[in-house]
């Protein structure tokens, strides 16, 4: 099968290995910051600590917004060691969010879609390296009133007859400097 996204996502590794973020100061200008578009999935760059309904802290993730406004880059950590990371980008030619995902645990997850009553919404497929597998999928980013934002995903094993919870975490801002010494 060929995985388009997969390819996108591997070639923007490379670029990445040779291109840190740029500050704000020295960005280029370009295309996609005049673009409103561009800048509807904004609410969700930050540095966040991730915790489940319970409160516990299951992981951290770090999105910020690089090549000159054009693409949200995610950097998973979670609690327990595994790792992920992905691309978020408008395509303006089709009129959808995009996001390609790859998770050290072996996830492969191709999405698309669009705010919808203000909520991020994007649908498409997982796929599971080493067993064979892909699923319907889907996604959903909400900022709520205090800050925080609500991510949901679910997945249906039976092309979105039933869906089954996935995951479901907060992000709640990470107090990078520490508490106030005062």
């Amino acid at each position: 099968m060929h995985y388009p996204g997969l390819l996108m996502l591997t070639g923007f590794l490379v670029c990445a290995t040779f291109q840190g973020a740029q500050s704000a100061e020295n960005a280029p200008s370009g295309p996609c910051p005049s673009d409103t578009e561009f800048g509807e999935f904004d609410f969700w760059a930050g540095s966040w600590d991730v915790s489940v309904a319970t409160g516990e802290i299951v992981g951290q993730n770090q999105i910020t917004k690089e090549q000159a406004g054009c693409v949200l880059v995610e950097r998973w950590a979670s609690a327990k060691g595994s790792t992920g990371v992905s691309l978020n980008y408008y395509d303006p030619e089709h009129g959808q969010w995009v996001q390609n995902w790859i998770g050290s645990g072996g996830s492969l997850i191709d999405i698309r879609g669009g705010l919808v009553d203000g909520s991020m919404l994007l649908e498409g497929k997982i796929q599971y390296l080493g067993e064979a597998r892909h699923n319907a999928f889907r996604g959903k980013w909400t900022l709520l009133a205090d800050g925080r934002v609500r991510q949901y995903f679910e997945e249906s094993p039976d092309d979105g007859k039933t869906w089954q919870p996935w995951f479901e975490g907060f992000y709640t801002p990470r107090d990078i400097d520490g508490p106030d010494e005062h």
